[in-house]
């Protein structure tokens, strides 16, 4: 198959994405609106009949002081990452952006290597030889991925280190997910453990009610974030941030970001962000108050956004990042706990791959980010 790749509209780049059964958020054209400190470009791929068959966002960064560029593609790009021949479609690319002044690449394949279900997470956090997720065994393996791997080194290209934390600028490579394809919603409630389905009855029972909220209840939605970020100690982003992206990704499409809120008694006591790119629903950001934790209501929360979810159709519900840590004493073991509750499954991504273009300035970048 030939294929050519040029910069392509943002009406043609949406066009693709809204026929593709998901794709990653950060893949969407107005992604790149959101995060203004980048300039953007979208790309496509191109057969010989002149169609669209693959597309990426490109955020530029440049480097102070000198007129050249990280290209980064956040879970992206969007194409057949199966393709046996995936060096023509990775070749024109890395051309493309180093005539556009990039000096190096990083990208994050979105495909799944391995998954865990609850019960094998579960197993792992009870034996006390295993530390990490990655010692569990996996109830699902995809050899392709492996395959993947395995081209993109051939090509040159090198894995990130993300340290298996999943957090930090790069893109979370272990997340939790709830599959919703071909579920009732019945199987996806008896699929909790049974202290979630205690905490959801708690929570009715204790009158919390789950509203949807819109762009002006952003600042209510702030209050209860930075609590939360004080808390855990991590540093909020800001009022402005949640509004660029509540406005930029509602003029694309007025389904794809949604405010949650949890009440009792009158009184916002959590809230949370939800994404939708076609059958793809992210909870994407979560905040709670210090008190009224005992009515449980994130557990409430999280059903009904789970419940709005599979009304969407959606395949999968998505909880984001975990890190690999199944060490009771770590600091985000809580984060995983919780998500496991939800008898889902973890899954683990290929991660974030660089490719030097120039490799002294790709090596001095490295520098400079490891002694931030």
């Amino acid at each position: 198959m030939s294929l050519t790749l040029r910069t392509i509209s943002r009406e043609q780049h949406l066009a693709y994405i809204q026929s593709l059964p998901a794709a990653s958020h950060m893949q969407v054209p107005a992604w790149a609106d959101v995060k203004t400190e980048w300039r953007s470009e979208s790309l496509g791929w191109f057969d010989s009949t002149g169609q669209v068959v693959g597309a990426g966002l490109v955020l530029y960064r440049q480097l102070p002081k000198i007129k050249r560029y990280l290209a980064y593609l956040p879970e992206g790009p969007v194409l057949n990452w199966y393709a046996p021949n995936l060096e023509d479609w990775l070749r024109p690319m890395l051309a493309h952006l180093k005539r556009q002044g990039a000096f190096s690449v990083k990208m994050g394949p979105p495909v799944i290597i391995r998954r865990w279900d609850a019960a094998a997470i579960k197993a792992g956090i009870q034996n006390p030889d295993v530390k990490r997720l990655r010692d569990v065994e996996a109830t699902h393996i995809e050899p392709r991925a492996f395959e993947v791997a395995e081209r993109l080194r051939k090509m040159g290209w090198q894995q990130g280190e993300d340290g298996g934390a999943g957090f930090g600028d790069v893109q979370p490579r272990y997340v939790f997910q709830v599959p919703l394809e071909n579920r009732s919603l019945e199987s996806v409630h008896k699929g909790f453990n049974q202290l979630w389905r205690r905490n959801i009855k708690k929570a009715e029972k204790a009158g919390v009610e789950v509203v949807q909220g819109g762009y002006e209840h952003l600042g209510e939605w702030q209050r209860l974030y930075e609590i939360t970020a004080e808390r855990d100690h991590f540093r909020p982003r800001p009022l402005s941030y949640f509004q660029r992206m509540w406005t930029a990704l509602n003029s694309e499409d007025p389904n794809r970001m949604r405010l949650y809120f949890a009440m009792h008694e009158g009184e916002a006591v959590a809230a949370a962000t939800m994404l939708i790119v076609g059958g793809h629903v992210w909870y994407s950001y979560g905040a709670s108050a210090n008190h009224k934790r005992e009515v449980r209501p994130s557990n409430a929360m999280q059903w009904r956004m789970l419940r709005d979810a599979y009304a969407l159709g959606a395949s999968v519900y998505d909880l984001r990042g975990i890190s690999d840590s199944l060490d009771e004493t770590d600091h985000l073991f809580g984060l995983i706990q919780f998500k496991v509750g939800t008898g889902g499954q973890a899954a683990e991504y290929l991660g974030e791959w660089d490719f030097p273009l120039n490799k002294l300035l790709h090596k001095a970048l490295d520098m400079y980010m490891s002694r931030r």
